[in-house]
């Protein structure tokens, strides 16, 4: 692992076509996780295997985000899991959408209109249970902010905590951090959440749901001592027990299903992948 990699720096000056989503993929699996090798991909036979069984094919993007690293569960499959080939269904909503990512209890499904599946890196739409909406302008975005959601989720919860923003921290935490430059893009879990914001430090990721008061705060840290300074620096009640290093605040209550956001309940229950 690469010590010192910062997301936002990373991506600074934003996502202009795949292949920047790619090589910004590499970098950060390089340094959050294990670098990339060519066992890490889905094979293109599983690939063409998929596709004969669908009858449409993989738009180009996706097919080249299952070749880089469908076969790294650590960064797709943690939460909300990038399906395998295998499990890529048509939904015939919408005159028809590939569905190629799914919430893990079923309730959200993200995917793209077969009418555009001509494009290389088309639109991606997103069903919560009211129907598909506009979600990213293109898969690629859609790839990076899987891989950044499903680190944020790894570790086995060990590096992750989360919070409930009150409204005197909304405008103050992210002074400390750095904008990611990916675009605001809906929570599925709805408005109150939406949009979502990355923000980022060396070591350090935070993805905030929803900018009004009581948004959710998730944090990860690429080691103990990086989470330990990100919730040092929010003086939030986190969720996952947690004692401040400097002596303050002690929260070592369990959390409830009613005390932390949707988007956690599974890790908190263990009901997710870990």
């Amino acid at each position: 692992m690469i010590s010192g990699f910062d997301v936002a720096q990373a991506l600074d000056g934003g996502i202009a076509d795949r292949q920047r989503a790619w090589t910004f993929i590499r970098d950060f699996a390089a340094a959050w996780t294990e670098p990339l090798t060519e066992d890490d991909g889905t094979p293109p036979a599983e690939l063409a295997r998929a596709e004969a069984l669908l009858g449409h094919p993989l738009p180009t993007a996706l097919r080249e985000f299952h070749g880089l690293v469908g076969a790294r569960p650590d960064l797709v499959a943690n939460q909300d899991s990038l399906l395998p080939p295998d499990e890529i269904f048509v939904d015939d909503e919408c005159e028809g959408v590939l569905v190629f990512r799914n919430e893990n209890q079923g309730c959200a499904f993200w995917g793209v209109r077969l009418s555009d599946l001509h494009l290389d890196d088309p639109p991606v739409l997103l069903d919560a249970g009211h129907g598909w909406a506009p979600c990213f302008d293109r898969v690629s975005l859609a790839c990076v902010e899987i891989v950044l959601s499903e680190a944020l989720f790894g570790g086995g919860g060990r590096l992750y905590n989360a919070c409930e923003l009150p409204a005197e921290l909304l405008g103050t935490f992210p002074v400390h951090f750095r904008r990611v430059g990916l675009p605001d893009y809906p929570m599925w879990t709805g408005p109150d959440e939406s949009p979502v914001h990355w923000y980022s430090a060396p070591g350090k990721l935070l993805r905030q749901d929803g900018l009004g008061t009581h948004s959710w705060l998730h944090v990860r840290g690429r080691t103990r001592a990086d989470l330990d300074e990100i919730c040092a620096t929010v003086p939030a009640r986190w969720s996952l027990g947690y004692a401040e290093p400097t002596g303050g605040r002690t929260y070592d209550h369990e959390p409830t299903p009613a005390a932390v956001p949707v988007a956690m309940r599974s890790l908190v229950s263990g009901q997710g992948s870990p």
